[in-house]
């Protein structure tokens, strides 16, 4: 890569990063201007153009950037996981790290999740079924369950996932680890409920009772 195209790699990161750090619960992307972002990115507003075509295309970087991080930060915690531990105690205080340390990167795929724009609410909907799908993936390799049951619990474990992190966003750090705890609790009764609704599957008894 040439000094020219590292230049403008660089300022486009500074750009996301500049849009990431302005976001807050009172501010969502929605609120953010194209000169508040080009001036804390040290660039004129008039610049901003030569690295994104608007400011819809930065944010759907950032979505894009934010279900990237997110599921690599779940990888790692399964590498983790091979060194032992539980794996839904590891992945909540992988999960909680994430949320502690990079709080606007998840604090923007809740807010766009359910935002006013489609573009938006579709990116982040793209970026949760991806995270879903490898999850189930890791389930069905290191557990019993069919697809059918390993998508299900994946897709309860991220509502429980998703509510809790909107919680600790705004928690003091005891109050955080408190939280983890009846959040692993909580993952841990869904994991036990697929496990018998797969029992049930494997001796022939109806599971929608």
């Amino acid at each position: 890569m040439g000094i020219r195209a590292q230049q403008k790699e660089r300022t486009r990161r500074s750009l996301v990063d500049a849009a990431f750090n302005q976001l807050s619960a009172e501010h969502g992307f929605s609120n953010l201007s194209l000169r508040e972002v080009a001036r804390e990115a040290g660039i004129a507003p008039t610049s901003f153009y030569r690295h994104f075509k608007d400011m819809n295309e930065l944010g759907l970087t950032m979505v894009d950037e934010a279900g990237l991080m997110l599921r690599q930060l779940m990888r790692q915690a399964r590498q983790r996981i091979r060194k032992g531990g539980s794996v839904i105690r590891v992945s909540t205080e992988t999960f909680m790290e994430f949320v502690e340390q990079c709080p606007n990167v998840f604090r923007l795929l809740l807010q766009e999740r359910s935002g006013n724009s489609a573009a938006f609410r579709k990116a982040v909907n793209r970026e949760i079924r991806h995270f879903v799908e490898e999850l189930t993936d890791y389930l069905i390799h290191n557990t019993d369950l069919n697809k059918s049951l390993a998508t299900i619990q994946c897709e309860a474990m991220l509502i429980i996932v998703f509510n809790s992190g909107s919680e600790a966003l705004d928690m003091s750090k005891e109050a955080r680890e408190g939280l983890a705890e009846r959040m692993i609790v909580q993952l841990n009764m869904i994991a036990a409920g697929s496990y018998m609704m797969h029992e049930k599957q494997q001796q022939g008894e109806e599971i929608n009772e």
